[in-house]
């Protein structure tokens, strides 16, 4: 039953299919219909799986709608409704490829954000006195972990769930606790 629902779902849809061939963060969104498509093992055209993502993750449209910004995304929101409680700063430069875990309750608010960023619920990347973090590439962020600061994540970071970062984390790494100590690097356990 609720694989028909979607289905209907979709047919609402297609006015973003609109936005996305204007826009001109086509590239982007390309990358995360992939990534998301691998995530989940789909395999389809990338309109049939922007419009699968589309019905049936409040998330991915969050995503989708900070890409297209302006009126026609805001009046197809009216009826496809962004998750409310992920919220990605306006000024924050994202990569392509971002991939959800249930980011309940996430803000992003960072100066960028490389490709291929996966976060999960409960993060918060945030700045201090106007100054904000930068995430490079092949980033992974766990739950409720805490991002602060005019820092950098290296790529290939992963930073465990609770983590409060406050400095540097170089790439290669994998850090956890509060505050955030790095536990491996380049896959070797850190003692």
């Amino acid at each position: 039953m609720r694989a028909i629902i979607i289905n209907i779902y979709k047919l609402f849809l297609w006015p973003h299919i609109i936005l996305y061939w204007i826009s001109k963060n086509q590239k982007e969104t390309d990358k995360d219909i992939l990534r998301w498509a691998e995530a989940r093992g789909m395999k389809g055209s990338k309109i049939s799986l922007l419009l699968s993502f589309l019905a049936d993750s409040s998330d991915f449209r969050t995503i989708f709608y900070f890409r297209n910004r302006g009126v026609f995304a805001r009046i197809l929101n009216l009826y496809c409704k962004r998750e409310k409680y992920f919220r990605i700063d306006l000024t924050t430069k994202l990569g392509g490829g971002i991939l959800t875990g249930h980011p309940y309750s996430t803000i992003l608010n960072a100066n960028s954000i490389g490709e291929n960023f996966y976060v999960n619920h409960l993060v918060t990347v945030g700045e201090i006195d106007g100054k904000r973090p930068t995430i490079g590439n092949n980033v992974s962020i766990y739950t409720g972990a805490i991002i602060i600061g005019d820092i950098t994540i290296g790529d290939n970071a992963v930073v465990g769930a609770g983590s409060v970062v406050v400095k540097d984390v170089p790439e290669n790494c994998v850090v956890v606790g509060n505050p955030a100590r790095i536990v491996k690097k380049n896959g070797q356990k850190v003692t």
